[in-house]
């Protein structure tokens, strides 16, 4: 969850994480259980992930880029598309037909949004922010993934300031939800 570095060291870390994630889920067989509880660790990251990056980074993006509103507008619809198909995949088993075409709808849609913020959205940031607020963003996106939601909530506000004050309160409820449920403890 927490990899150190700048918030593009940061978050590209997380992104090889989920790559890691799809790639291990291939592994196993359709209905094996341990595609269920891959794909729940799938969404804890993908979740803190795009919580992280929605309190942090797309509020750098309009602040240091040119035309990044557009940018991060861009990118936060991305991130609804994503926590629709993680909303649905939760009310998903492995062994569904429903589960594995919505994994690849998954892997798709987060494979061109990584793309999508590795050769464009990063370079642009690097470029036009200062080493220093880089460093700060890591440090605020790290503690952010730490009382983020583990379960997609797609009505969730994702534009500061009201996501930044509903996160912590979600992500202590979905945190107290996986405890007694057991969700994540194989990870």
């Amino acid at each position: 969850m927490g990899h150190g570095g700048n918030v593009i060291e940061e978050l590209t870390a997380d992104h090889r994480e989920v790559d890691g994630l799809f790639a291990e889920m291939e592994t196993h067989a359709a209905a094996e259980n341990r595609r269920r509880e891959l794909a729940d660790q799938l969404t804890m990251e993908l979740v803190r992930h795009s919580v992280a990056e929605e309190e942090h980074l797309y509020p750098a993006v309009r602040r240091y880029v040119d035309g990044g509103d557009d940018l991060a507008d861009m990118e936060i619809a991305d991130h609804s598309e994503v926590e629709r198909l993680l909303k649905e995949l939760e009310a998903c088993r492995p062994g569904d037909a429903q589960f594995d075409t919505l994994v690849a709808q998954l892997k798709s849609s987060v494979t061109a949004h990584v793309r999508d913020e590795e050769d464009r959205l990063f370079p642009l940031l690097a470029d036009a922010c200062p080493a220093e607020t880089l460093n700060e963003l890591g440090d605020k996106v790290r503690r952010a993934k730490e009382s983020a939601p583990t379960r997609p909530h797609p009505a969730a506000p994702d534009t500061p300031p009201l996501n930044k004050l509903l996160a912590p309160g979600a992500g202590m409820v979905d945190r107290v939800r996986d405890m007694l449920t057991g969700r994540g403890k194989n990870d």
